[in-house]
């Protein structure tokens, strides 16, 4: 069962979605309690490789109100769990140029906590802007469908 608890949509407007991997994540103390209550924002979070390693970078998760004064930071990087050949394989991704790691989504797979993490490739100006009226033409149609169908 999948609870997912925060999404990045900002990642989806600014951000060419290519591969998603699912990544486990290092946590401490309260912070799944925390994650559990809902306070998460992904919102400027990314992913980083570091000596062999994937860091989640810029997520906040609060801290749990009920724990002690030994609260982890709530912007500290953490660690995400990956097996090599997976970060091996996306290693050689992200030093291609424009690509980029970002988290789409944290959620609850059974009891652990996990991350959606995309390899992503940045949209431009134009490219928003066509995304929007796209979007907003597939609206108009359904409203217009919708009209004909009463």
């Amino acid at each position: 069962m999948i609870k997912v608890v925060a999404n990045n949509k900002k990642a989806f407007h600014d951000y060419f979605i290519e591969t998603v991997y699912e990544a486990g994540i290092e946590l401490k103390g309260s912070e799944v309690k925390s994650i559990r209550l809902g306070n998460v924002n992904l919102k400027d979070s990314y992913a980083t490789i570091k000596d062999g390693e994937i860091f989640l970078v810029g997520a906040h998760i609060s801290p749990y109100k009920m724990g002690s004064h030994f609260n982890p930071d709530p912007r500290r990087m953490r660690r995400l769990l990956l097996n090599r050949y997976e970060i091996n394989k996306i290693r050689g991704k992200v030093y291609e140029k424009g690509y980029t790691l970002v988290v789409t989504k944290l959620y609850f797979k059974e009891a652990l906590v996990k991350a959606e993490l995309a390899l992503a490739k940045g949209k431009e100006g134009r490219d928003k802007r066509r995304d929007l009226t796209e979007k907003q033409q597939k609206r108009d149609v359904e409203r217009a469908l919708k009209e004909i169908n009463r």
